[in-house]
């Protein structure tokens, strides 16, 4: 009678320490979803079709479509933000 006690205790005790292991600190969920959130809007980011601009050697301005090697660049979006309304025609 005694070994199954003991045996139901052990249990409990394992039980319960695999449960306060597992379990989540109040801070680590809010910043793994952070973190999360951040990923996911950088990944967004570079999903979109972007155009790259940059210098050449003699100093023309070049905009391609992959980014130079071994050269500074300036990734540029293909569509606006929304909300921005893009017109062609200037008026002076």
């Amino acid at each position: 009678m005694r070994l199954a006690w003991a045996i139901i205790a052990g249990l409990a005790l394992g039980i319960g320490v695999a449960w306060w292991l597992s379990r989540e600190a109040p801070g680590k969920s809010q910043a793994r979803e952070q973190r999360a959130q951040r990923a996911a809007a950088a990944q967004a980011r570079d999903a979109r079709p972007s155009l790259y601009r940059w210098r050449d050697d003699a100093g023309v301005l070049q905009i391609t479509d992959k980014p130079p090697k071994n050269r500074r660049y300036e990734r540029i979006d293909r569509e606006p933000d929304r909300g921005i309304e893009v017109k062609g025609g200037r008026r002076e």
